[in-house]
């Protein structure tokens, strides 16, 4: 088997969003000699779900340290909840975005590095609401996916049940913070090489020691 990097996420995390770009240059450099898989984290659960007014405060100063300290831009049509909350309709939770990613994953699955990256683009720069079914449709497009079927999957227990085994595997992994990204040089053995924000050499650099501890070219 080819070592195989795993990446634990959230639609709904800002750090993973400023994280993003790092991933995704791993993927597009390292393809050919990893496989990539992507976990969903469940980090809002949709029996919490909250009005965006009650941590928009909060995330009125932490979008700004996510963009210092990794140099990712936040769009204004997201912003605008951020600082409107009183007229926004938003009531994030993490389900809908796992249920996607699960039947992409399914059509896919050496891609899920890159519709990760254009989940979070849509919500956190183009401001689109990921609890709502319309948000994802210009991605069906880009991906060439059937609307009719990816929207049946949407709504069908069956990609559900597919969306809580990620959350259940984050909690094996004993993830408890987003992004979390292992290293998985064989069946045996499994590597944490980050746990929020890295660098892509910090990233290569925890991936080449682990390698060659493990006599791997």
């Amino acid at each position: 088997m080819k070592p195989k990097i795993i990446y634990c996420y959230d639609a709904y995390c800002g750090w993973c969003y400023g994280f993003s770009p790092v991933i995704k240059e791993l993927w597009l450099k390292h393809g050919e000699r990893f496989d990539f898989e992507t976990i969903s984290g469940g980090m809002i659960p949709v029996e919490t779900t909250k009005h965006i007014g009650t941590i928009a405060e909060y995330i009125q100063g932490a979008y700004q340290t996510v963009e210092q300290m990794t140099g990712v831009t936040f769009g204004k049509d997201y912003l605008w909840h951020i600082f409107n909350p009183d007229d926004s309709d938003w009531y994030p939770n993490s389900e809908m975005a796992a249920i996607a990613m699960a039947i992409f994953r399914e059509l896919y699955p050496d891609q899920t590095i890159g519709f990760a990256s254009d989940l979070q683009y849509s919500l956190y720069e183009e401001g689109r609401d990921l609890t709502d079914k319309e948000a994802y449709r210009h991605l069906l497009e880009k991906y060439g996916i059937d609307a009719d079927v990816f929207y049946q999957k949407l709504g069908s227990e069956a990609y559900k049940e597919k969306a809580y085994y990620d959350f259940s595997l984050i909690k094996q992994l004993q993830v408890n913070g987003f992004p979390t990204v292992f290293l998985q040089p064989n069946e045996s053995k499994l590597y944490m090489i980050a746990r929020g924000f890295s660098t892509l050499s910090e990233v290569e650099g925890r991936i080449n020691k682990i390698l060659t501890e493990n006599n791997i070219r």
